[in-house]
């Protein structure tokens, strides 16, 4: 079992980024507003923001995932989504 990881400040953010981004993905595709190929892209993007922004073993981001998650329900998420998408992917660049 992972020891339990606590993120702060701008790991906190990332995982809050990668969220939304990845929950807003799998919902629209659901309902068909977005492909599967696009969703797949921003399943991508999520990846990348937590390899790439975020400390800790796959098993310790994935449980800080799950935390994040289940504070915010679906409808806060996407709000988090079309307020902070564009921020998300400036202060937590992938390329």
């Amino acid at each position: 079992m992972a020891q339990e990881k606590i993120y702060e400040g701008e790991e906190a953010a990332a995982l809050r980024c990668a969220n939304a981004i990845a929950l807003t993905a799998v919902a629209l595709e659901s309902t068909g507003r977005i492909g599967s190929t696009e969703k797949q892209v921003m399943l991508d993007i999520t990846l990348r923001i937590l390899v790439e922004h975020v400390s800790g073993t796959w098993a310790q981001k994935k449980a800080a995932l799950g935390v994040v998650r289940d504070r915010r329900d679906l409808e806060q998420t996407f709000e988090d989504f079309e307020r902070y998408a564009n921020q998300c992917l400036r202060q937590f660049p992938i390329n």
